[in-house]
């Protein structure tokens, strides 16, 4: 069970971004969507998100088809952009109110997570806080909350780490654990691969829109001639 992505090819405007990209992210797993800017790997999380149709193929969590199903799919999912949204209108806990009611889990169990969540990164006390008074760390650091505060299938997190401080990355990493312990996938994007190879049991490169890779940090940094210490290197 898990994610499984089947002979997805994808693009926009006419062009194929993504083309026959088939690999799992099989539950309790960690995986690493990697590649140079441009590779494809933003389009493959829209369509993974279901914020875009596929050209062609499909995609699966668990039971539930994306194309057959999008509610019960979309519902399993909790998903961390790049770039935090949040509405400048909400306060802190408004927004996650409504995170948990749109997965019908804001309910007084979720809400204990969610102060757990909150101590963890150190936001308690600003619930009543709008968006104009958080720094982008803590702007991220909600998007953090709101997702790991929902019991759900899959998780996908683009560059988690941006805007972070280092206690927060070790925390964000130790959750990432957590819950693929607890038999939750884990599908992220990152630059930095090093650390990566500490916590991702398997990377999946993509080339120019196809999967050129899938297999464990050594398996990839034998591939290219290198350590898993210096996988950075990959790309540059």
């Amino acid at each position: 069970m898990g994610l499984h992505i089947d002979n997805l090819t994808a693009g926009y405007a006419g062009q194929t971004v993504v083309s026959d990209l088939t690999f799992a992210v099989p539950a309790g797993r960690i995986v690493a969507l990697i590649g140079l800017n441009g590779a494809g790997k933003s389009t493959t999380l829209k369509q993974v998100i279901g914020l875009k149709r596929p050209l062609a193929g499909s995609l699966t969590l668990d039971e539930f088809s994306l194309e057959e199903n999008p509610a019960a799919y979309k519902n399993e999912l909790a998903y961390i952009p790049e770039q935090p949204v949040l509405y400048d209108e909400l306060t802190l806990d408004e927004h996650l109110h409504l995170v948990l009611a749109a997965h019908k889990q804001d309910d007084a169990a979720h809400w204990a997570r969610v102060e757990e969540l909150l101590a963890l990164f150190r936001l308690t006390g600003k619930g009543h806080w709008l968006p104009v008074h958080f720094s982008k760390g803590m702007r991220q650091k909600v998007m953090l909350v709101s997702a790991f505060a929902l019991d759900t299938k899959l998780l996908v997190i683009d560059e988690p780490f941006l805007g972070l401080d280092v206690l927060a990355q070790k925390q964000l990493i130790d959750l990432m654990k957590e819950r693929a312990a607890a038999g939750t996938a884990v599908l992220l994007t990152t630059h930095l691969l090093s650390q990566a190879s500490a916590y991702v049991d398997d990377f999946a490169l993509l080339e120019e829109g196809r999967l050129s890779f899938f297999g464990s940090a050594e398996a990839l940094a034998s591939s290219h001639h290198l350590s898993e210490s210096d996988l950075d290197a990959l790309f540059s």
